[in-house]
């Protein structure tokens, strides 16, 4: 019999799309106050991989992503995909959404994405909210599954979340 344990503490990370700017600010600002400081964002890039929000949120996307500096427990995600939905509630003008956010973490072994939809790869966590497994790190990089999202299967992507899976273990050997 295996004895319980927790797991090592993970890096959360968000992916912010928005088409005006002052929404992506105060998303940004409520986002902090929820999971902490930014330790790092990506520039600003196009989000162009699909129309999927266009009807609700207008042409033009554009998405940046965001490390968080805290190490937390992974048990916390369900709470905070529930929080980020209600940040963009409360951005959302004549009930259509202004930045979509999508909040998950980082850890050694995987990255997981949180969302309201199950499907077969998405795990139940809790509070209406599936853990979506995103990025498996095997033989020195993490991978895109068959269910990847185009996007974080592409070579920067991968690229970025391998640097950040760096911070983490620097991180988490400090805590050795």
């Amino acid at each position: 019999m295996g004895t319980v344990k927790t797991p090592q503490a993970v890096q959360y990370f968000a992916s912010i799309i928005f088409r005006e700017e002052k929404y992506l600010i105060n998303a940004k600002g409520s986002i902090v106050q929820l999971v902490g400081n930014i330790e790092e964002e990506t520039a600003v890039m196009p989000f162009s991989k699909t129309n999927y929000y266009e009807r609700e949120m207008g042409g033009d996307l554009m998405r940046i992503f965001v490390l968080f500096e805290a190490l937390m427990q992974r048990d916390v995600l369900p709470d905070i995909k529930s929080k980020t939905n209600d940040i963009e509630a409360s951005l959302a003008k004549n009930g259509m959404r202004t930045v979509n956010i999508d909040p998950g973490y980082i850890s050694l072994e995987n990255t997981i994405l949180a969302t309201t939809k199950g499907y077969a790869h998405r795990i139940y966590i809790g509070k209406g909210i599936y853990g979506d497994l995103t990025l498996i790190y095997n033989a020195g990089t993490y991978r895109s599954l068959e269910w990847t999202y185009p996007d974080y299967g592409e070579d920067d992507i991968i690229s970025l979340f391998n640097g950040w899976r760096g911070v983490l273990k620097k991180k988490l050997k400090g805590l050795k």
